[in-house]
């Protein structure tokens, strides 16, 4: 999550759908204004000398929005323009395959297969692992209240990544930009080539709250 009190904005980062190319993108408008020493101060000293946030002047990365709302008070987050970017259910699963291949292989050790890969992810009985955790949550979790209402202003789509965060950009008050490639996927086929019809099954059941939500397909 990154939050611009200057620009009076919150973004929700999801995993693995373009969010940290967003934040390195508006990370310069989030320390501007006249509280920027104090709130870059207390960032730092969120991180150096107290870990896990115990000062509550930062929310981790992927926390999910209603954390702020919770948190902030309820006139400022109200006025705040709030908005995340989702993902196609089934394609950000292979890019999470490809993610943890690259970047902890280890987590994937004895895993052959993309098939085997769902298997050991949705494997209820496994012990809990970060990598491959982070994303299997459903991404309207982090969209939504306590009742399951929408508390966010905008949706951007992966599929439409810099479209869309032009249209957040105009929203926010701020000239648009051109979208930094951080941590580019390596060249890869067409996402439903990965499935069998097991797998595609797989990934329908577990996100189905998303892809109702969302309004995903398969195709």
């Amino acid at each position: 999550m990154l939050i611009s009190h200057p620009h009076n904005f919150l973004f929700v980062h999801i995993a693995k759908t373009g969010g940290t190319s967003v934040r390195r993108a508006l990370r310069p408008y989030r320390w501007s204004g006249r509280y920027a020493p104090a709130l870059f101060f207390a960032s730092m000293m969120s991180q150096m000398t107290c870990p896990r946030h115990r000062l509550g002047v930062k929310f981790p990365r992927h926390a999910k929005c209603i954390a702020a709302k919770e948190m902030i008070p309820a006139e400022v987050f109200d006025s705040m323009f709030k908005f995340v970017f989702v993902r196609n259910p089934w394609d950000l699963q292979v890019s999470s395959w490809h993610h943890i291949g690259r970047e902890k292989p280890h987590v994937l050790e004895g895993v052959k297969t993309f098939p085997e890969f769902l298997r050991r992810k949705f494997d209820p009985e496994r012990p809990y692992d970060y990598m491959l955790d982070i994303s299997r949550e459903l991404q309207s979790d982090y969209i939504v209240d306590l009742h399951g209402n929408t508390i966010v202003d905008f949706i951007g789509r992966y599929e439409n990544l810099q479209t869309d965060f032009d249209t957040a950009c105009d929203r926010i008050g701020i000239p648009r930009i051109q979208l930094p490639h951080e941590r580019r996927a390596v060249d890869r086929d067409d996402y439903r080539r990965y499935y069998d019809d097991e797998s595609r099954e797989l990934v329908a059941r577990h996100y189905a709250p998303d892809i109702e939500r969302l309004g995903y397909t398969f195709d």
